[in-house]
């Protein structure tokens, strides 16, 4: 699995601010329904039912929201770099400035969690953290998050 099959370019944004993380999920939701054609309601909604579980923020100003749902044929994914960080309840307690949103086939199994793996990976590599906080050209974000890497155990 590869981040390059999961996030188009269209899905790459860079935005300046949030006031919360419900106003944040509903844009991801709505770069999803461009991109990818999802209801961006329903992506919304699993992002938030998901986020009540336990909050996505892993840390380090990273955070990865999540969602299963139905009526969805493969996993894509949305990147949003914050200009200013937005309080996200991370397990750090620090500010979220990078967002890596996930979408997933409600019966995916093991797939989703490959791929939540395989960005989170990514998500953890400080030299793409920080070349990702450097750019704010989409194309590049793009390229850093898609450019090919040794594969790692999960």
């Amino acid at each position: 699995m590869e981040l390059s099959k999961l996030l188009t370019p269209a899905a790459v944004r860079v935005v300046g601010q949030f006031t919360s993380k419900k106003r944040l999920f509903q844009e991801l939701g709505e770069i999803a329904a461009q991109a990818y054609g999802l209801s961006a309601a329903v992506a919304i909604d699993g992002l938030q039912e998901r986020e009540t579980l336990g909050p996505t923020g892993v840390g380090h100003g990273v955070a990865l929201p999540h969602a299963r749902l139905e009526d969805l044929t493969g996993i894509v994914g949305v990147f949003v770099r914050l200009e200013k960080p937005l309080d996200y309840d991370s397990v750090d307690r620090q500010p979220v400035d990078l967002v890596f949103g996930l979408f997933a086939p409600k019966d995916s199994g093991v797939d989703h969690l490959k791929a939540l793996a395989l960005v989170s990976r990514t998500m953890r590599d400080p030299a793409v953290v920080a070349k990702l906080r450097a750019n704010s050209d989409t194309a590049k974000l793009h390229a850093i998050l898609t450019e090919s890497r040794a594969p790692q155990a999960a």
